[in-house]
């Protein structure tokens, strides 16, 4: 087999199992909070991934750094709005990261051309059918998952300036992936742990209790998430990308959300409706046309799930 057509197969395999982690995440949010999920998902990639920060270039581990940021509050808003919608929803809203950078162009003053325009049309069309349930149905989980979206927007925007200059990109990676792991701890000490004014030790032990159940109940998948899904996955994702295009990565990853879909109704038992349907098919088809015949991007600039 070609080596462009393993790493089309390769890329293939990285969007049906990053269509895994929408109901594998959505099957853990009614009990762990969004920041347990992240941290667990990032702390175990952490540690598979230490090796690349070894000695690591310091312009590096900075660059990795200031995207890790920014990568964590995609995370927390993808996974807090995971909690507050189906993963169905969630995931094709967040599929529309790909829309971000011309939206930007537009913001900016620069109309796009009518690829773009196209694209967006069938992207407002599809969100519109996929949250049409007898009315308009817009919530706060959705609100979030747009968030996410407009995040992962500008996290490839400032990952197409990053990683030109990197000279490692599995550091960068590495160090991404660390930052996030990081910053969710930090978020977890200072937003979520016990902190009344009554038998505070008490507080701290039911809720280090109540963590560790959790965190056993649903070990298989933080382990998937964290082994499989992020640091096997992003080592695949890197080595398929150096054997195919940008845009032609760009373009098997707008399924995604198809895959997540239907994983979330194998695993969660969750079902579109006919616009629904309807609504996810304008979704891809608005990711795809946005991504036709664009100029060259770096392949480290796009982003992973």
């Amino acid at each position: 087999m070609p080596s462009h057509a393993r790493g089309i197969l390769a890329l293939l395999i990285v969007t049906i199992v990053w269509g895994t982690t929408f109901p594998a995440m959505k099957d853990m949010t009614g009990y762990l909070s969004a920041n347990w999920i992240v941290l667990s998902r990032f702390g175990i990639a952490s540690l598979l991934l230490l090796p690349f920060v070894i000695r690591a270039a310091w312009k590096d581990l900075h660059y990795g750094f200031l995207a890790g940021v920014l990568l964590f509050f995609c995370y927390l808003c993808q996974v807090e709005g995971l909690a507050l919608t189906t993963s169905n929803r969630n995931a094709f809203i967040c599929g529309l990261n790909v829309l971000v950078v011309p939206l930007l162009g537009i913001a900016m003053g620069k109309w796009p051309d009518r690829r773009i325009v196209v694209a967006l049309a069938l992207a407002v069309a599809g969100l519109f059918a996929l949250c049409w349930e007898g009315s308009f149905s817009w919530g706060r989980g959705d609100t979030l998952a747009l968030l996410a979206a407009l995040s992962f927007g500008v996290y490839i925007k400032v990952m197409e300036v990053f990683s030109r200059k990197a000279e490692r990109l599995m550091t960068l990676t590495a160090a991404q992936i660390m930052t996030v792991a990081v910053f969710a701890g930090l978020w977890i000490l200072l937003r979520e742990m016990p902190r009344g004014p009554v038998d505070v030790a008490q507080d701290r032990a039911d809720y280090w209790a109540y963590i560790l159940q959790g965190l056993k109940l649903y070990s298989v998948n933080l382990v998937y998430l964290g082994v499989v899904a992020t640091a096997a996955i992003i080592s695949l994702q890197t080595w398929g990308q150096s054997h195919a295009t940008a845009n032609e990565a760009a373009v098997i990853y707008a399924f995604e959300p198809g895959c997540a879909a239907i994983f979330a109704y194998f695993w969660l038992g969750e079902t579109l409706g006919w616009t629904g349907l309807l609504g996810a098919a304008l979704l891809i088809s608005g990711m795809i046309v946005s991504q036709w015949n664009t100029p060259e991007r770096p392949p480290s600039s796009l982003a992973p799930e």
